[in-house]
């Protein structure tokens, strides 16, 4: 995988934005709040401030791990590139509820919200379980493999 590196690195990201979303935009808020902001719970400055905030805390780690978060895997292990195709597709699903939630105030018709508040709310589910096997299979890619003879 040409990108794994970068892969990776959204999923860790998005793992903590999608456990966590609330906490994030609360601390966003707060921060916001702090510097004389007017804030109301979850609206959209306050989710991007605690985005931000949370790529700032990724980036550190990743920085000073010199450019890697874990798993790591070899590339020519057995489930390498499976392992980092379902992560992508964690990361796919996890930015679409990462986005739903900048754009659902503006979603007039009820039925409409609420069909995609629930798609958005199963991604959410689902992107964990893509990355829980999506990890397992990076970092079983590191692994001694069985030779046949």
């Amino acid at each position: 995988m040409m990108q794994a590196r970068s892969n990776i690195f959204a999923a860790w990201f998005f793992m903590p934005q999608t456990l966590f979303m609330g906490w994030v935009a609360a601390t966003g808020g707060i921060l916001l709040g702090l510097l004389g902001l007017p804030v109301t719970e979850g609206d959209v400055p306050s989710r991007l401030v605690g985005a931000l905030l949370l790529f700032a805390g990724v980036f550190v780690v990743w920085h000073l791990r010199g450019g890697s978060l874990p798993p790591e895997g070899k590339a020519d292990g057995n489930g390498y590139r499976f392992g980092h195709k379902l992560v992508l597709v964690g990361n796919v699903l996890a930015s679409c509820l990462f986005v739903f939630h900048f754009f659902a105030q503006g979603i007039s018709d009820y039925n409409t919200h609420l069909v995609l508040d629930k798609f958005t709310t199963m991604f959410g589910y689902l992107c964990m379980g893509f990355f829980a096997i999506g990890f397992s299979l990076i970092y079983q890619s590191s692994l001694p493999q069985e030779k046949n003879s």
